[in-house]
């Protein structure tokens, strides 16, 4: 058996499986609820209150030498003597409490009758293979664990199976990705029109798919990968389209149905509009406005439910939530879709967008409680309330000097906005507070937070990377980098490693936090994104 199937089957005994698989395992980053004291607007007629912002209405960065199809990187920041503020949301109806969040794990070893091994058990093929008192089940000597005929006679999350009471699957067992075994960053390009498919172990390009059938046209800007690496969207800026790519040949459609799934086999394998049969579904929004700067931009996936049937162990149903301006004047569209089909399921109008208009939300992001958070272009950010029925939608208005640009939210479910021009800026969900990093005043593009709750962010004041402390909410170090044209979109992959995307055409891939000593691969095209490349953010919130 290997360590990967450890997870796989659990006797009564937690410390048993715990100890078991000490000597493969590595460490999760915990994650926690947060109190939220806003109160919920309903989303079908929300107030708003509007911020005091600055900056350009420019579309092309100051920093940009790729030509025309980026967002403005340009703004004054008004800047603020203090570090926190606490103006809240605007609100109408409701209140909720989620209670507090503390950082870190803990493991339960009050199993009575537990027996605790500090070395991985032989494997087996049948009972006379084990030492005595062992017994032989799926492959490994074992303890005997409680004989049952039938589900009833196991405790609550235990079923029988074989005679024996098993646990069920809990989140984490299905291995997310393979146990590092799969993982893919989803860089795309904006001149090219398509997205690149880098293994993340390998540093390996392994395919590229067209994202939509008008080039350069579909401006591609933000992907968000599903939590388990399936799935890829990638929204289109100036398409006002959507597009889903399975990752894995068993998720691929045979449309022509010849038995053979036509797909990319390399970098240069690029295949035409319609034909690549790892492109699941494609949409163009109808309600859009129409312009570049109106297009879908912020983006996330939910992780989905549950299923815990042994034969099953998986995440099913997820679901993607985005947003876009629609043709009315700042009316924007929160819109959440079935992942596997692509069918907008809901619509939810937030009229008097408060941002730099006519821009789309510009970052998404899911918090631990799978609602996803939007933030706009130097304005307001808003969490949808996806748990509630029916759905509202809280709108928080920051100060001036917030200047939000790329957004994320940690496993706290508190969002982080990368300033440009300003600092990184945090608002505490619990105390209602802006709090603003210092040292940190910049141009800031993409944002995202590790396991180990160091945020990341990628600077164009100097270019680089810079890491701040998430648990203390203070500067670690600004660093430099081989190379850097234009830094745009950090991301986190499976092993919590981070990479650096750079819109002059490769990625860094930068382990042990030590970034002088980052790996390069080269991805062609002018590459502008911000979001989840790779899935990182949401594993990082919703417990795995």
């Amino acid at each position: 058996m290997m360590c990967r199937d450890l997870a796989n089957f659990r006797v009564l005994s937690p410390v048993l499986t715990l100890a078991l698989l000490a000597a493969c395992s590595s460490d999760d980053g915990s994650s926690g609820s947060e109190s939220d004291s806003a109160t919920a607007t309903n989303a079908t007629n929300p107030t708003t209150t509007s911020p005091s912002t600055s900056g350009s209405a420019s579309d092309s960065a100051t920093t940009d030498n790729s030509g025309s199809g980026t967002d403005s990187a340009t703004s004054d920041s008004s800047g603020s003597s203090g570090s926190t503020s606490s103006m809240g949301s605007t609100s109408t109806t409701g209140n909720e409490t989620d209670g507090t969040t503390s950082m870190g794990s803990t493991s339960d070893t009050s199993s009575t009758g537990a027996v605790t091994l500090t070395e991985p058990q032989p494997e087996c093929v049948q009972d006379a293979d084990c030492p005595e008192g062992q017994i032989c089940l799926d492959g490994m000597c074992m303890p005997p664990p409680p004989e049952c005929q039938q589900d009833a006679e196991c405790q609550d999350g235990y079923y029988c199976d074989a005679g024996y009471c098993k646990e069920k699957c809990k989140p984490g067992d299905e291995m997310m990705m393979g146990m590092v075994e799969k993982s893919y960053i989803w860089i795309p390009s904006q001149n090219l029109g398509d997205v690149s498919k880098v293994d993340t172990l390998t540093m390996t390009e392994l395919a590229r798919y067209r994202t939509g059938p008008n080039g350069s046209g579909e401006s591609g800007s933000r992907t968000a990968v599903s939590a388990d690496g399936r799935f890829v969207v990638v929204n289109g800026r100036s398409s006002g389209r959507t597009t889903m790519i399975a990752a894995n040949l068993e998720d691929c459609v045979d449309k022509n149905n010849d038995g053979i799934i036509q797909t990319s086999q390399n970098k240069n394998d690029l295949l035409a509009w319609g034909a690549d049969e790892c492109v699941i579904w494609s949409l163009v929004h109808p309600e859009w406005g129409g312009s570049h700067a109106n297009g879908p931009r912020g983006v996330t996936w939910t992780v989905g439910t549950w299923n815990d049937d042994p034969n099953v162990c998986a995440w099913e149903d997820p679901k993607i939530w985005l947003g876009y301006m629609t043709k009315t004047s700042g009316l924007a569209h929160i819109v959440r879709m079935d992942g596997i089909s692509g069918v907008v399921e809901e619509t939810i109008p937030v009229a008097n967008w408060v941002g730099q208009l006519p821009y789309a939300p510009y970052g998404g992001a899911l918090d631990p409680k799978q609602r996803p958070w939007f933030g706009a272009l130097r304005g307001e950010i808003i969490r949808v309330n996806a748990d509630q029925n029916p759905i509202t939608v809280d709108r928080f208005t920051p100060p001036s000097w917030v200047q939000s640009y790329g957004f994320t939210v940690d496993m706290d479910g508190n969002p982080w906005m990368a300033g440009c021009s300003g600092p990184v800026t945090t608002f505490d969900v619990q105390s209602q507070q802006w709090i603003k990093i210092e040292g940190t005043q910049a141009c800031h593009r993409g944002i995202a937070v590790d396991q180990d709750m160091h945020v990341w962010v990628a600077s164009n004041g100097p270019c680089g990377l810079v890491e701040i402390d998430g648990i203390t909410r203070t500067l670690i170090a600004k660093h430099t980098l081989p190379q850097c044209s234009t830094a745009i979109g950090p991301s986190v992959d499976v092993e919590n490693n981070v990479w650096l995307v750079d819109q002059g055409g490769w990625a860094w891939k930068i382990t042990d936090k030590n970034v002088p000593a980052a790996k390069k691969v080269d991805v062609a095209g002018s590459h502008y994104v911000y979001s989840d490349m790779t899935g990182g953010q949401v594993r990082g919130v919703v417990p795995m």
